[in-house]
């Protein structure tokens, strides 16, 4: 399975991170071909498929993974020994200090969210799509890894995945408002009397805000690119999934 890793976690030997792209798998069009979501009407088997295939690939035990049911939320959980790969919990962001544990968060134009406090030796997977950054998904994951673990912002690693850009999310007034009204102007873009949002300039901003300084973008727009990455806008509505998976050895 094709796989992009980070340059900034290479010094980090007992750490595993990496975003997925489309091509790799078995599952058949319009999921072509490395679908890791059970939500969109793939065929069971072959998600189950992709997912061994990846396992394989970056070597963990698949029943080990853990996964969310993505809700647009700003709800975080912190994983133990009760979860596994069959009961995902229902959240937008996954925060552990358990080794052999991967995290896993899935996307198809919104941002997959990986972290790494090499400290505290703890992780996290976060999906922020509009609502998620809109309501602060990201700064409430650092917050929460510093109550559980202990673990300060400037010792923070993170990276940000494959994205639709501010290029191609076209948004409309209420949106744009709305966006405004948080103080997140610079996100938006103005092209004959049509609006764009940049949801990685929001991500950016919250975490400069923070004081968080070793941040890595892909800026890979996956509308721009949807040969190579699954886009819920440029393939209509119905497509796979990508992932971003983060593994604490």
């Amino acid at each position: 399975m094709k796989t992009i890793h980070s340059t900034l976690l290479l010094p980090h030997p007992h750490i595993t991170a990496c975003f997925t792209t489309r091509d790799g798998g078995i599952s058949v069009p319009p999921f072509h071909s490395a679908n890791l979501a059970f939500h969109v009407g793939d065929k069971i088997g072959d998600v189950i498929a992709n997912h061994d295939t990846l396992a394989q690939a970056l070597g963990y035990d698949r029943n080990r993974l853990i996964h969310m049911r993505q809700i647009h939320s700003d709800r975080i959980v912190i994983v133990d020994e009760t979860l596994n790969f069959d009961t995902p919990p229902e959240c937008d962001a996954l925060i552990t200090n358990r080794t052999d544990t991967p995290l896993m968060v899935m996307s198809a134009d919104c941002t997959g969210i990986l972290i790494y406090d090499p400290i505290q030796k703890a992780i996290g997977a976060v999906h922020a799509g509009r609502a998620g950054a809109l309501s602060a998904i990201l700064p409430k994951t650092v917050e929460a890894m510093h109550q559980t673990f202990g673990s300060h912002k400037e010792d923070l690693h993170i990276l940000l995945g494959p994205s639709i850009g501010g290029c191609c999310y076209e948004i409309n007034e209420t949106i744009a408002s709305e966006c405004a009204a948080k103080g997140y102007s610079m996100a938006l873009r103005r092209e004959n009397e049509k609006v764009f949002l940049d949801v990685n300039t929001i991500l950016l901003e919250q975490l400069k805000g923070l004081g968080v300084e070793n941040v890595e973008v892909c800026d890979h727009c996956t509308s721009c690119r949807s040969d190579e990455y699954f886009s819920y806008r440029a393939d209509a509505q119905r497509t796979g999934r990508l992932a971003g998976v983060i593994i604490l050895r």
